[in-house]
């Protein structure tokens, strides 16, 4: 069969212009069979003139402003680093715009020896400071752990909530008014909110349910620090690939050459919690493959085709060698254990307590700061409207 056989012949529902499929939650397709979020994403295009002459002069005007309000202070911009592609190409960047950035890392001590490496060849030859946040190992693998037990597939979000309160904290303590992301809706899309939450009450009642060892070292971000960070510091969050052009296949190519910087061989990998929940947490519990983010912007992009797409979405994830025995090595998990969990039926975040309906109350008060970029847009279109219960 061929592999355009193979995408004809399945019987789910696949957009016609990307991958995702009507497994993806609260997805709708219109009349010519186009998915919402491609539409979204056309949108996103629009409104901020993406790789156009637009995007190119609305982030001019961006630059301009960081440097004059970083005048008389030793760094103008924050950027959060995890030796993957992304970040370390927005540390080169940054420099080529004459910013003076200072590089933040949230260690959650599952970081592998080439992210960890990435991170050190950069930051060097560039000359970098580097403000790093060390969650004490066993309060971050309890954290992971309670995740696990609580049947819910955002095992990573505490990882992704600290690195957004240690940049905040970070900016706070050297007057910084700017937090530059290296996330591109382009080349990443907009995950889907249906298994992908996060906030923090969400981690705070996992962890109060399920965990052993107190909060202590973990940066948790309350609601009332998220206000704080945004409406009284008012730090924004800028992310330069929404307005400029970007290759992210390019990027990776000049840093090989530039900076010996190594690649871990797929998207989020530079992480080995991140792996294990892209290759076998999200896959095998929750029937759940992130990989169609990716492989869907590729198609959009113009640089696979729908066909080869599906078929290497339809295939095994690459899994790193002796991830698993490390994962139940980590966080003290006999066979036994493990295999129960893994067995017993998902939960969805809905199930635990979060600030999800405050989001929603506020959604006008967060329309304005995700204007002014005082929280990401990408916040404001996933966690400020409701989703219906059944959208898994």
């Amino acid at each position: 069969m061929t592999q355009v056989e193979k995408l004809e012949d399945t019987k789910l529902q696949v957009c016609s212009k990307c991958i995702y499929d009507e497994r993806v939650a609260s997805i709708s397709f219109d009349e010519e069979g186009v998915c919402n979020y491609c539409h979204q994403l056309e949108k996103l295009k629009k409104e901020y003139g993406t790789g156009e002459a637009k995007g190119k002069k609305e982030f001019e005007r961006i630059i301009k402003e960081i440097k004059k309000n970083g005048k008389g202070k030793k760094y103008d911009c924050i950027i959060g680093v995890s030796g993957g592609t992304d970040s370390s190409y927005m540390l080169y960047l940054t420099k080529k715009w004459g910013l003076r950035p200072l590089a933040v890392h949230y260690d959650n001590t599952w970081n592998t020896a080439i992210a960890t490496e990435n991170i050190r060849k950069v930051l060097k030859a560039l000359d970098i400071d580097l403000y790093t946040h060390v969650v004490d190992n066993k309060e971050s693998d309890d954290i992971f752990k309670s995740f696990f037990y609580a049947d819910v597939a955002e095992i990573e979000a505490p990882t992704d909530l600290a690195l957004a309160e240690v940049m905040y904290r970070a900016a706070w303590k050297y007057g910084v008014k700017y937090v530059l992301e290296g996330h591109s809706f382009i080349t990443e899309g907009i995950t889907p909110v249906g298994r992908n939450y996060f906030d923090g009450k969400y981690i705070k009642s996992i962890h109060n349910q399920f965990g052993k060892r107190p909060m202590k070292s973990y940066p948790l971000m309350t609601f009332s620090k998220f206000l704080f960070w945004s409406s009284f510091a008012r730090i924004q969050k800028i992310r330069p690939f929404w307005y400029i052009d970007y290759n992210k296949e390019e990027a990776r190519a000049f840093l090989e050459k530039e900076y010996d910087w190594r690649y871990y061989g797929g998207h989020h990998l530079e992480n080995r919690m991140t792996s294990f929940y892209h290759g076998i947490y999200a896959p095998q519990k929750f029937k759940t493959d992130f990989r169609n983010n990716t492989l869907s912007a590729l198609v959009r992009n113009g640089k696979i085709s729908r066909e080869d797409a599906w078929s290497e979405y339809t295939t095994q994830p690459t899994i790193e060698k002796d991830l698993l025995s490390y994962f139940k090595k980590r966080l003290n998990l006999t066979d036994e254990e493990y295999e129960k969990v893994m067995n017993q039926k998902p939960k969805i975040w809905y199930e635990y307590p979060t600030y999800k309906k405050r989001f929603e109350l506020l959604r006008p008060l967060f329309k304005v700061l995700a204007k002014a970029n005082l929280v990401p847009m990408s916040f404001y279109l996933k966690y400020c409207f409701p989703i219906k219960k059944d959208e898994k």
